[in-house]
């Protein structure tokens, strides 16, 4: 049973067991009052929506509101995000930040733990914190018409993420390891400065991508030719070493915990896209051109769409090998 009354163009309600929503949408307020002062019920406060006013700040009185689980800030103009006031909501499992001025989001961020949708479209965002990888229970991100040039690699720590929409930004290249967003369903970087996608991209279990109006490279074919395979004594030592790392007994591998700065060495170690096989230092950087309806028959695309995958070689070996064609990638 929900219960309703009108206060000065505002609604709340309650339900029963769920606590009380709070709609002040609409209002032209340019602050937020002292909800303690207004509601005796404001520690089970669970909804709130400031939506369609003239905020200029995130307000600091949403601190005291601990208990919220959504809250709707769009179309306000808020520049500055307090890390006090969003630090302290840690319940909070939606947030609608749509349509602002915000420029950067505090490392406070990460502490919304229970945070499930995050859209913040339409802002001025030239940075996502890394401490957006503490969000582990995140299933959809929407940053769509910001400034953002790069996202960061923690957000691969968000493996429960399904949907991730980053159009219409100023994306230059997507952090390696996205195959660790092993939920990851939809991809929406269109209209971005894109070349090339990540090494094993191919292999996300999408079922939407959209891509357009970026700068991929084109299917040019000129071969590499690369010059005679000269490894250096420290490259070959690294890649013995690692492979004694993948072997279940090993006298090498047991001894590794004795040597943090040969650990730290090896801790930026590749594997090649053609044999896996394991190196310290890139033998080539090539592209493959890789048809996603070929290995993504579930994919819901528009047109046969091929795009340029990056590969990391160990050797010439691998160049040659037999299946997919590699090219370098000219630099100019």
């Amino acid at each position: 049973m929900a219960h309703g009354l009108a206060l000065r163009g505002t609604v709340i309600r309650a339900s029963c067991g769920r606590g009380y929503s709070l709609n002040l949408n609409s209002n032209r307020l340019k602050s937020v009052p002292e909800f303690s002062t207004i509601l005796s019920m404001s520690l089970k406060l669970t909804e709130l929506n400031l939506g369609n006013n003239a905020l200029r700040e995130f307000p600091v009185v949403l601190s005291h509101l601990g208990s919220l689980t959504k809250l709707d800030l769009y179309n306000n103009k808020i520049a500055v995000v307090s890390p006090d006031a969003i630090g302290n909501l840690g319940n909070l499992v939606v947030l609608n930040l749509n349509h602002n001025n915000i420029q950067r989001l505090p490392p406070e961020i990460g502490r919304l733990r229970k945070l499930q949708h995050f859209s913040i479209v339409d802002n001025k965002l030239e940075e996502l914190p890394g401490e957006v990888g503490c969000l582990k229970k995140l299933s959809e991100l929407n940053l769509t018409y910001n400034n953002l040039s790069s996202l960061p690699k923690q957000l691969y720590f968000c493996r429960n993420l399904i949907k991730l929409y980053a159009a219409r930004n100023r994306l230059t290249n997507l952090p390696e390891g996205i195959t660790a967003l092993i939920k990851l369903r939809v991809l929406d970087v269109a209209g971005n400065m894109l070349s090339i996608f990540p090494v094993e991209f191919h292999l996300l279990h999408l079922t939407e991508l959209y891509c357009d109006g970026n700068w991929l490279i084109k299917l040019e074919p000129v071969p590499l030719l690369p010059q005679p395979q000269m490894l250096s004594l420290k490259e070959l030592a690294a890649r013995l070493v690692l492979l004694e790392v993948r072997k279940k007994f090993s006298l090498i591998k047991r001894s590794l915990p004795h040597y943090p700065e040969l650990n730290d060495l090896l801790s930026s170690s590749r594997c090649c896209t053609e044999c896996n096989g394991p190196f310290l230092g890139t033998w080539v950087e090539c592209v493959h051109f890789v048809s996603l309806q070929k290995v993504r028959t579930e994919m819901n695309l528009r047109s046969w769409l091929t795009i340029p995958v990056r590969a990391l070689l160990c050797s010439y070996n691998c160049f040659r090998a037999e299946g997919p064609c590699y090219y370098g990638v000219e630099t100019k």
